[in-house]
């Protein structure tokens, strides 16, 4: 007769070959595909939700009718041709949206080359020259001390500093530099590029030094034994490992001040157009169609530039 320790022996192997058998299939249901379709699901739906959806209404509406009052949900350029109306008579000279577009290219342009030169010795110094990681990551977040207040307060501090009767121009004065105020320092381009440069240089920063603090340090002593110069070392091998985070750091810079219109409006004292203040105008005069058509055009320009930059660099191997 078979004891109870036979009957678990036999037992066993199918025991063993069950549990084999089930483990795959348990498995199967959790995949690793599976998981992380799961994760991603929920940022999927944000996305899509409050980016994706409201951006075809975008383009939709831009091709809709509207006259004084009222949108007319039926098939029109006139969104569109409204924006350009004029331009092509005009030629060779600039109609008045070609050179607002234009002027809002210089910003981007000017302010994105400020913001790189800036970010970028910024990010050197903390990622090089300071050795101690607790002082890397407490400078790191000083520079996240002006992002404490609004936007609009940190614009309008400047105003008392460059105004007519401000702080620069009185100290000007009173050193004998100059004998009357500079009209120049407050509601021009100057300050426009000032205050765009004041409020999004930290976004320059921040993806630099995260590239910068990849380096393996031992590629740079390599250059040095090998006997490159310290620019050489910089432009042969910092610069080319640096540059998915100046890539990244462009394109918020870039996105950015093409759609802002707030600070060109505080800063410029309301004198100077931008694209995003014809979209404010049109949305305020109710045009809704033609300020939709001035957003879809606005966004591929945007995309267009952030193409280029792509092309420099892989970005989804630094994501």
């Amino acid at each position: 007769m078979d004891t109870s320790e036979d009957i678990l022996q036999q037992a066993s192997p199918d025991l063993v070959r069950g549990s084999e058998t089930a483990r795959p299939a348990k498995a199967a249901r959790l995949s690793p595909t599976f998981i992380s379709w799961l994760q991603a699901g929920p940022m999927m739906l944000v996305f899509l939700a409050f980016f994706l959806i409201p951006l075809v209404f975008v383009v939709i509406v831009s091709f809709w009718d509207y006259n004084e009052y009222q949108l007319l949900p039926a098939f029109s350029g006139r969104g569109y041709t409204d924006t350009f109306e004029g331009c092509i008579a005009q030629l060779p000279d600039l109609c008045t949206i070609a050179k607002t577009y234009l002027k809002t290219l210089k910003f981007c342009l000017l302010v994105w080359a400020i913001t790189l030169f800036i970010g970028f010795w910024v990010a050197y110094f903390l990622a090089f020259h300071i050795k101690s990681k607790t002082w890397q990551m407490g400078l790191s977040l000083l520079c996240t001390i002006p992002f404490w207040t609004s936007n609009v307060i940190r614009m309008i501090a400047w105003i008392p500093l460059l105004g007519r009767n401000g702080l620069v121009n009185s100290g000007l004065i009173k050193t004998g530099l100059i004998n009357q105020p500079v009209e120049w320092l407050l509601f021009s381009e100057f300050s426009v590029v000032l205050a765009l440069v004041h409020l999004f240089t930290f976004f320059m920063v921040v993806p630099i030094f995260n590239s910068m603090v990849r380096i393996d340090k031992s590629l740079i002593e390599a250059a040095y034994d090998a006997g490159a110069t310290g620019f050489q070392t910089l432009v042969n091998v910092i610069i080319p490992l640096t540059k998915p985070g100046i890539v990244i750091g462009s394109i918020f810079v870039i996105t950015i001040v093409m759609g802002d219109f707030i600070t060109i409006g505080v800063m410029g004292g309301q004198q100077i157009a931008a694209a995003g203040k014809i979209i404010e105008t049109r949305v305020n005069a109710l045009q809704f169609p033609a300020a939709a058509a001035n957003a879809v055009i606005l966004l591929v320009i945007t995309f267009m530039i952030i193409t280029m930059m792509s092309r420099i660099v892989d970005i989804k191997k630094e994501l």
